[in-house]
């Protein structure tokens, strides 16, 4: 996941401060730089920007008046010498508001806030990230794209925060989305059982069960003891063997 950056400030050794926190910063994505609002207003209608941060000093329109225009603003970081601005800069729903001078630490506590807004706005919008799709299959949504995953293909699914991690024969890195357990199970067969509050797995693709763990391939998942009940109601209906339920 990346979150779209564009970068403005009509002094070239703020803009290059600018970039390199954002280079530094894992989940921002660079996507433009301006030296001003008039230079930045052609990207912006493009579409694709997740945030800006955006001074506001600067010649021709500044950056309070240049987002004010926008007709459906993207997320706004505003930055500034001077406090005053600071209460103008909320009624734009600004995300935050940077004082200069202002160091990387400063960056990456509104850089955190940016992130925060940006997953609170994905889950408002696109829960559940699951849409519909055959039995056979689902779409899982990745950023802004969604993807056909066949069902028979997915070995095991862990959750971690708010994300699901997808792991799929023949792949070595999973597909990752932003959705829950819940919706998730909503679009899988009963051959899917959740074993763990963190892993779903596909019963299909499970080659052994030993004890507190179910095995697929070379990967070991623990049993949960909430989950241990489910497990052995499964088990019941498709295994044979006098200690099948023990």
């Amino acid at each position: 996941m990346k979150i779209r950056t564009l970068i403005i400030d009509d002094e070239p050794i703020a803009l290059e401060k600018l970039k390199s926190y954002v280079s530094k910063t894992p989940f921002l994505e660079l996507v433009g730089e301006c030296h001003s609002a008039v230079d930045a207003a052609g990207i912006v209608a493009s579409g694709g920007i997740d945030v800006i941060f955006t001074d506001i000093s600067m010649p021709d329109i500044d950056g309070m008046e240049f987002v004010a225009s926008l007709s459906t603003p993207p997320m706004v970081v505003f930055i500034s010498a001077f406090t005053n601005y600071a209460v103008e800069s909320y009624k734009l729903s600004a995300v935050d508001y940077l004082l200069k001078p202002y160091g990387f630490a400063d960056f990456q506590r509104a850089a955190n806030k940016v992130l925060q807004n940006y997953l609170s706005r994905q889950k408002t919008v696109s829960e559940p990230s699951i849409s519909t799709a055959p039995a056979d299959s689902i779409f899982v949504k990745i950023d802004y794209r969604y993807i056909r995953l066949e069902l028979h293909n997915i070995l095991y699914i862990k959750g971690f925060g708010e994300y699901l991690q997808i792991f799929l024969e023949g792949d070595e890195n999973p597909v990752v989305t932003l959705s829950s357990f819940s919706a998730m199970r909503q679009r899988l067969t009963p051959d899917f059982l959740q074993v763990h509050r963190s892993y779903v797995v596909n019963m299909n693709r499970v080659s052994r069960i030993e004890k507190s763990r179910v095995v697929i391939g070379e990967v070991c998942i623990p049993v949960g003891d909430s989950y241990r009940g489910g497990l052995m109601d499964y088990l019941s209906g498709h295994s044979v063997g006098s200690n099948s339920k023990q």
